[in-house]
């Protein structure tokens, strides 16, 4: 389905920076902090052997690569399809359908039942050059990372788990410590051992130096990575702004900031159209014109002037995460607010809300204010009046 999603990725360093300078009950900024997840780390590329592919890891643990004895990709990898060998593919794509009808969040709050299968196929470790077994596990989520692990077992509980249970082996890369019943994950003690030029060296010594070996050879190289993801900004629903966009030759063309508000059209039915369309495919009236600049009759689609317009609308939170700056220039009948006013005014004095909304509200509230002094963002829309 085509959506709209609202960047939010792309401030995330800057939503994390801004906890700083905000009067907010610790709790909460710890809330926004874990949602953003920062995590620093490396990328790292594993040659498929016997194939044309690779498979990039990001880690945040480069220094334990010496620990690797297999790696895991989600059942949903693009890559499983084509490397799994002939004699895996059964039972590989029996254990993809079944993974299937499990949601993400099952499969994140599952965490004692362990289970994977074998592709067959072998990744080139990039240092030492040995052969590394691929599995899946439905404990890998394609829409986090890369949708690949590599597992170190000695230094990972899950991944130390997941070699228990299908024997595979968990080579020691910690000196001085017993990995014999449970992995061993406090980097600050962490001191290398069986790990070639990184022996001896400390969690943030090894840390440094990996990444710059793995950036001299080619197939690594240092990483910033967020868990936040950007935000779905598109509701197949009647009631919520209308996008300011038509599509030519199905491409999306924003209306100039001078032809808006748009309205919403009247419909006879809030429900989807027979074809699964939003509730705006119901409407007689709903494409742009660019000779006149108006909502036509989308009977008119047809000639060289009239496209038509997009039938999401806007989530309730396109207008609650900044409607409290309207108060800064609340006559204004040109924009929501000035850029002069927010210069102005700067940032609400008091704002009450509840901690329920931590991961939501408050924080696009917060994205949200990067927005206000820029010329082209959402103009304020208009409802009909019924």
């Amino acid at each position: 389905m085509r959506q709209w999603s609202m960047r939010i990725t792309a401030y995330a360093q800057r939503l994390l920076d801004g906890l700083q300078n905000i009067d907010w009950p610790q709790p909460l900024k710890d809330s926004q902090t874990n949602w953003i997840g920062r995590s620093q780390g490396a990328m790292v590329s594993f040659k498929v052997d016997g194939h044309d592919a690779t498979i990039d890891v990001f880690t945040t643990r480069p220094d334990t690569i010496y620990g690797v004895s297999f790696m895991t990709l989600a059942p949903e990898h693009e890559l499983v399809a084509k490397i799994t060998s002939e004699a895996q593919k059964d039972a590989v794509d029996a254990y993809v359908t079944a993974t299937a009808k499990r949601s993400e969040r099952d499969r994140m709050a599952d965490v004692k039942t362990i289970s994977g299968v074998n592709t067959g196929a072998f990744a080139i470790h990039p240092f030492s050059g040995a052969k590394v077994p691929i599995w899946i596990g439905d404990y890998v989520l394609a829409s986090y990372g890369t949708g690949a692990v590599m597992a170190v077992p000695c230094g990972d509980q899950r991944d130390y788990d997941f070699a228990k249970h299908f024997d595979i082996g968990i080579p020691n890369i910690f000196e001085g410590v017993d990995i014999s019943e449970t992995a061993f994950a406090d980097k600050e003690k962490t001191v290398l051992a069986n790990s070639d030029f990184l022996n001896g060296l400390s969690y943030k010594k090894a840390m440094k130096t990996v990444i710059y070996e793995m950036e001299q050879r080619g197939f690594g190289y240092g990483k910033i990575n967020y868990r936040l993801r950007d935000a779905v900004f598109s509701r197949q629903r009647y009631w919520g702004e209308p996008f300011p966009v038509y599509y030519k030759n199905g491409m999306p063309q924003m209306i100039a900031s001078e032809h808006l508000p748009i309205v919403l059209p009247e419909v006879e039915k809030y429900l989807p159209t027979e074809d699964g369309k939003p509730p705006l495919g119901n409407a007689d009236m709903w494409a742009w014109d660019t000779a006149t600049n108006t909502v036509v009759a989308n009977e008119g689609i047809n000639n060289n002037t009239v496209f038509p317009l997009e039938l999401n609308t806007m989530p309730g939170w396109a207008g609650s995460s900044w409607y409290f700056n309207r108060y800064m220039d609340a006559t204004n009948n040109g924009e929501f607010v000035s850029k002069e006013a927010v210069g102005y005014w700067k940032e609400v004095d008091l704002y009450i809300g509840g901690s329920e909304h931590a991961t939501g509200h408050l924080l696009y509230a917060r994205f949200g204010k990067n927005f206000y002094s820029i010329e082209d963002c959402f103009p304020l829309r208009s409802l009909p009046k019924n």
